[in-house]
């Protein structure tokens, strides 16, 4: 049974998820899976042997939501570089979904201590303010491709938006910190989507799962986080455009490497 405790806890968190991914162009899914985790483990589910596949399909799921928001309020700022995420979201589509059908078969272990060791990089380049070369541009569509495939993998076995992965791509090839935070959103609707329908689509199949699951979407999580994310996200859009860039910048690096942390303790504990 929801108590009020419980849904007061899923709005605060979803009105924090909804603000950073309109804040930063991501997702908020690192919020957004550990405490759909907490709300099974409430319910009494926290133990069931595909509880972490129906926390990330869930995160997908409020994640169509949420970016939705943020991508359509940084529209109206003119943010979105639209030939950009036509050119990638073909290929981080296919890596969503390849990443949904292969989520049960990868050594979860490795992958998570991989994926922390990059985002703790990133984060220090991003605070150091390192300069790519004046010369540097997006690669040609193959390599666009690629690297959409790449990303959309990576964020389809961990949970996430993607933006943690587009941003500092974005920004490497000399994006201004605005417009590849707002591109970043652009990118995050159609990841959100591909691996809402990857993780429903995987989750038909399995026998026993909590009432209230559709594949591995865990639908009452969805109501409630979805209400708070819609309504947040556009503030978190509308303060990062009052934001000088270069403290937009030290922001986003201080986020990533929040987010390594916390995925740290996680696998530590």
């Amino acid at each position: 049974m929801w108590s009020w405790d419980i849904i007061l806890a899923l709005l605060a968190v979803g009105s924090a998820a909804g603000f950073i991914a309109g804040l930063f162009g991501v997702g908020g899914g690192t919020l957004i899976v550990p405490v759909v985790l907490w709300a099974l483990q409430l319910q009494g589910i926290g133990g069931h042997p595909y509880a972490q596949h129906l926390a990330i399909g869930t995160s997908f799921a409020v994640m169509v939501f949420t970016t939705f928001s943020s991508m359509y309020a940084q529209h109206k700022k003119h943010a979105i570089d639209w030939a950009t995420v036509r050119r990638m979201t073909p290929g981080m589509i296919l890596g969503v979904l390849l990443g949904a059908a292969t989520a049960k078969y990868m050594p979860t272990l490795a992958l998570q201590v991989f994926f922390i060791a990059f985002l703790a990089f990133i984060a220090l380049k991003t605070l150091r303010d390192s300069k790519p070369k004046p010369s540097r541009t997006l690669p040609a569509l193959p390599g666009l491709t690629t690297v959409g495939t790449l990303f959309g993998a990576a964020s389809s076995w961990v949970g996430i938006g993607g933006g943690s992965l587009s941003v500092p791509f974005l920004l490497y090839c000399n994006f201004p910190a605005h417009r590849a935070i707002g591109t970043s959103s652009g990118l995050a609707w159609p990841i959100a989507i591909a691996g809402t329908i990857g993780y429903f689509a995987n989750g038909l199949h399995i026998a026993n799962l909590p009432k209230g699951a559709a594949g591995f979407i865990y639908l009452p999580a969805v109501a409630i986080l979805s209400i708070a994310t819609i309504l947040f996200a556009p503030l978190g859009v509308k303060t990062a455009h009052k934001l000088p860039a270069r403290k937009l910048k030290i922001a986003f690096g201080i986020m990533l490497l929040l987010i390594a942390a916390k995925m740290a303790w996680n696998l530590i504990h």
